[in-house]
């Protein structure tokens, strides 16, 4: 078993690894997106949100993302902060841009539920509130890592902000419990009752979240890969220069 470190020292095992992962993954996303969003307009309305309901398997799995994306940022921060391995540098700075955009996913689309079940576009909300937080950390993760001309610097400065911000996700997921919220609690699972959605809700969630999570590996990977050919078109470009 190769240890993570070693792995992400390796951009040459890594890209014979992403050759083929990055499709299989990406075909696994197009079948499990296809296949729960034609379950979902197959559900019935419910009683309380009819069929806005069916804004949830948007929704939902595009927060669970826009999380996961950030904690797999500030982990790729962390590896390349300590290791110096630039492959987890370059993951870091492939996760941002796709976290933001789950992440104005969910903002849209929440805001979407929010005008017929709240009479409004947009509240002040504790989740809503550290979720917006949430984009302008990524946000200011890419302008920041944009705005400095060295590469190692910039990495290194943007590790420091990823870390820094990952005291946002418990923020984002104990909101609810903490503060006063309009936004409902977690609805997939709880602890002491089982799953509170019903199978026929829960199904469709937990497909589309699946695929989500395959579209991610998909243009993660991706984005790593074209991250990889850009800084060794770079160094080969500076060697050609030199000689």
């Amino acid at each position: 078993m190769i240890p993570v470190p070693a792995f992400l020292a390796n951009p040459q095992r890594f890209m014979v690894f992403s050759r083929w992962a990055a499709p299989m993954f990406g075909a696994l996303a197009v079948a499990l997106i296809a296949a729960g969003l034609w379950i979902t307009f197959r559900v019935p309305e419910d009683y309380q949100q009819h069929d806005t309901v069916r804004i949830m398997f948007i929704h939902v799995p595009a927060a669970w993302l826009a999380m996961f994306a950030y904690l797999c940022l500030g982990i790729a921060s962390l590896l390349g902060l300590v290791f110096r391995h630039a492959l987890a540098d370059m993951a870091a700075k492939a996760a941002a841009p796709l976290g933001a955009a789950f992440t104005v996913l969910a903002l849209a689309t929440g805001s979407l539920w929010g005008k017929p079940m709240w009479g409004t576009w947009w509240v002040w909300d504790a989740r809503l509130t550290s979720v917006l937080v949430l984009l302008l950390l990524y946000l200011g993760y890419l302008a920041l890592r944009a705005s400095i001309d060295d590469e190692t610097k910039a990495g290194r400065a943007a590790a420091i902000l990823a870390l820094a911000g990952l005291i946002n996700l418990p923020i984002i997921h104990y909101s609810v419990e903490w503060w006063n919220s309009l936004h409902q609690g977690s609805s997939t699972f709880e602890a002491d009752q089982g799953d509170r959605l019903p199978a026929v809700y829960l199904t469709p969630l937990l497909i589309m979240g699946l695929g989500y999570m395959s579209a991610f590996g998909s243009l993660w990977l991706v984005g790593i890969r074209a991250e990889v050919w850009r800084r060794r078109a770079r160094v080969l470009s500076l060697q050609q220069a030199g000689g």
